[in-house]
């Protein structure tokens, strides 16, 4: 492999935000927002949807809708809200 092209593997923290849930693993991704684990800083990145929350894994129906998209084709095609 050549040396110098590949993006640093580091520890990470994902927080899943609907659940609130959190856990330590390795990634390339990094930000802005960081939190010290044993006296090294560790990025912190935020997930909306992880296995914690996903409706496959959770067996809950759960709709995320920030842009209100879902309301607009309930009244566009009038379905009722479940």
């Amino acid at each position: 492999m050549k040396t110098g092209i590949h993006p640093e593997y580091r520890k990470v923290i994902f927080i899943d935000t609907a659940t609130g849930n959190e856990w330590e693993s390795r990634s390339t991704l990094s930000a802005k927002e960081t939190r010290e684990v044993d006296g090294e800083q560790v990025p912190v990145v935020r997930l909306e949807v992880s296995s914690y929350s996903h409706p496959f894994w959770t067996g809950k129906l759960r709709e995320l809708d920030a842009d209100g998209k879902i309301d607009r084709f309930r009244r566009r095609y009038g379905q009722e809200k479940k």
